[in-house]
């Protein structure tokens, strides 16, 4: 008895309510694989954070990606200096482990974010980038 109402349809009513139907499927399905696209990324994370994962002996690296004249002026203890100019396409030295916890910052934070990104697409999967060193209220050498 369900059915009936569609068979009562004609041929180009059926046709149009079938197309719209496969349609939505195949709109439902796509946009699930584009969400899937976006979201995988660096990790972006408060400066708080970024101290409590600093505290803990992980064999993390703290990355500062000012220029080198930027970086001599004041960093975070126990940074590494490797501008976010000279990150390309090919691993730095300073970074041989592409599972390595690597927290990333510069001087505002925008910066931070593209290297966070390159070093991401480059394969790296542990990425956190915190912003920039004109907000840290920890140490500075």
């Amino acid at each position: 008895m369900r059915y009936w109402l569609f068979y009562k349809m004609n041929k180009k009513a059926r046709l149009i309510l079938l197309t719209a139907f496969v349609l939505l499927l195949t709109a439902c399905s796509s946009g699930g694989q584009a969400m899937d696209d976006i979201v995988r990324s660096y990790t972006m994370i408060s400066q708080d954070q970024a101290k409590e994962m600093m505290e803990k002996e992980d064999g993390h690296i703290i990355i500062d990606v000012r220029r080198v004249d930027e970086f001599e002026t004041g960093h975070i203890p126990g940074a590494v200096c490797i501008p976010n100019e000279s990150i390309g396409t090919e691993q730095p030295e300073e970074l041989p482990n592409l599972d390595q916890i690597i927290l990333v910052y510069c001087r505002s934070g925008n910066r931070s974010k593209q290297a966070a990104q390159k070093l991401f697409d480059m394969g790296y999967t542990n990425v956190y980038e915190f912003g920039g060193i004109i907000d840290w209220t920890g140490e500075i050498e």
